[in-house]
């Protein structure tokens, strides 16, 4: 994966700072280890292949090896619990604009935080909130999204789907994750209050 093109606009809060891994157990949770530290605000956590990717409700989520998307976004500057009701159904909203952008696919939300294509699986969202009293501590936004597989575990073949495997050719997933995160910062300001200062670092 071309790290260095999605780091390219450094004017960006959220993927200015990318931390890659060939493989790890979830970026999820390895988020959560370096969530509180308030220069990781706007840090995306990517991986290649995750051992143990983790899904809503405890779930397991099946991550391929250097197929897909995998995911992590850490939020923890100025965040406002009663800004954020419904983020996760807002976020399955960009994701959906973005691939009807992109390449004119149509996807639909499964409520509460599923993606689907032709009534199958394609992408999973996460988010998780840590609070101090009413205070947000820090926020995770978690996604995996089945961009480039072509051949599921047997206990989920045929419950999910991949972009290539409905539509049979490669896909950009470099170009998915900068258009996401791109739209991302520019749809969250109703649920993040965003200050930023002339040298792009947010107050």
């Amino acid at each position: 994966m071309e790290i260095d093109k999605i780091e390219k606009n450094k004017n960006r809060i959220i993927g200015k700072k990318v931390e890659y891994f060939k493989q790890i157990e979830s970026t999820h949770t390895y988020a959560k280890t370096i969530a509180n530290i308030k220069t990781n605000n706007g840090k995306i956590i990517i991986a290649e292949n995750q051992t143990k990717g983790q899904g809503t409700k405890g779930a397991n989520w099946h991550t391929g090896k250097e197929k897909n998307i995998a995911i992590t976004i850490i939020l923890n500057n100025k965040l406002h619990l009663e800004n954020i009701q419904g983020i996760t159904i807002k976020i399955a909203e960009i994701m959906k604009n973005v691939i009807k952008k992109l390449y004119n696919i149509n996807l639909k939300i499964k409520k509460p935080n599923d993606l689907m294509l032709n009534n199958k699986k394609i992408c999973g969202i996460l988010t998780e909130i840590s609070t101090i009293g009413e205070k947000i501590n820090y926020m995770l936004i978690s996604l995996g999204f089945n961009v480039n597989e072509e051949k599921f575990p047997e206990e989920i073949e045929n419950i999910a789907t991949s972009l290539k495997k409905e539509y049979n050719k490669e896909f950009k997933r470099e170009d998915i994750i900068i258009t996401f995160i791109e739209d991302l910062e520019m749809s969250i300001c109703p649920f993040v209050d965003r200050y930023l200062s002339t040298n792009g670092q947010m107050k």
